[in-house]
């Protein structure tokens, strides 16, 4: 699933093309990605201008005159500018020069409008590439929970997924499985600071390219090569020689060193 990097990286690549233009007209082909009727949503987004896109955690926010346009790429979406629309498109937005297309295989995104940002968008903890450290310890201070699920909870710090909470927590040196209120300050502040620092490299790199996810020109990130845990169990590492472990934590495949990350 797109995490913040590759969320941040297509904004990145959309908004100074995509601001300023106008939507013409749009056509929706997936039930499952846009739960609103197709000509209800059309007609209100028909002929809006885009006055900005952000991204709030991993939702792609486009302000309109009328309006937002929040979009979620689920795991496999892909939201391309001024591309040729191929057979897993699940919505085309005409604009006053060009297309911009939302493809998804797996119909797990969702595409939504409202009048502000969706309530289950703004429900969401503090962005995790912005925190403080001072409001990222007292966080931490206050949860008695697993470390790893914790990061991955979008209503405790939005954007972080499977991926750059593997890397954090190996360079910050801490166990996936560690109790967030346990750790001491310095832990605490090597978290933040590794979470920092890692997806901002990822971010200058356009993400990571592991399965579907390409920016909105249809490029890959690099991102993938610099993982020094994440998807290379049985592989030694990088920085003791042991060998990396998969297990899992909070339902969800977890890469660390043994040694490097003692419990």
């Amino acid at each position: 699933m797109p995490e913040l990097p590759e969320v941040e990286t297509v904004v990145r690549t959309l908004a100074p093309r995509l601001t300023g233009r106008r939507i013409v007209n749009a056509k929706f082909f997936s039930h499952h990605v846009i739960r609103q009727d197709f000509a209800t949503l059309a007609r209100r987004v028909r002929k809006q201008p885009v006055k900005s896109v952000t991204r709030h955690g991993k939702f792609i926010v486009l302000e309109l005159d009328n309006g937002v346009l929040s979009i979620h790429l689920g795991m496999t979406g892909k939201l391309l500018l001024d591309s040729e629309p191929g057979a897993y498109a699940r919505a085309i937005f005409e604009l006053d020069h060009g297309l911009l297309v939302y493809d998804d295989i797996r119909h797990f995104g969702r595409i939504e409008w409202s009048t502000k940002l969706p309530e289950r968008a703004g429900a969401l903890g503090p962005d995790a590439l912005d925190i403080p450290l001072a409001d990222f310890l007292k966080l931490l201070k206050k949860r008695h929970a697993r470390i790893k699920p914790l990061l991955l909870n979008q209503k405790f710090l939005r954007g972080m997924g499977n991926i750059y909470t593997d890397e954090a927590l190996f360079e910050a040196h801490i166990h996936p499985r560690a109790i967030a209120s346990s750790l001491s300050k310095e832990r605490a502040t090597r978290l933040h600071r590794a979470m920092v620092d890692i997806l901002s490299t990822a971010i200058r790199l356009k993400g990571s390219s592991v399965s579907d996810y390409v920016d909105a020109d249809g490029e890959k990130g690099s991102f993938q090569l610099q993982h020094q845990v994440y998807g290379r169990a049985g592989e030694k590492c990088p920085t003791c020689g042991s060998a990396i472990r998969r297990i899992v934590v909070g339902q969800r495949g977890t890469h660390y060193c043994p040694k490097c990350q003692r419990s």
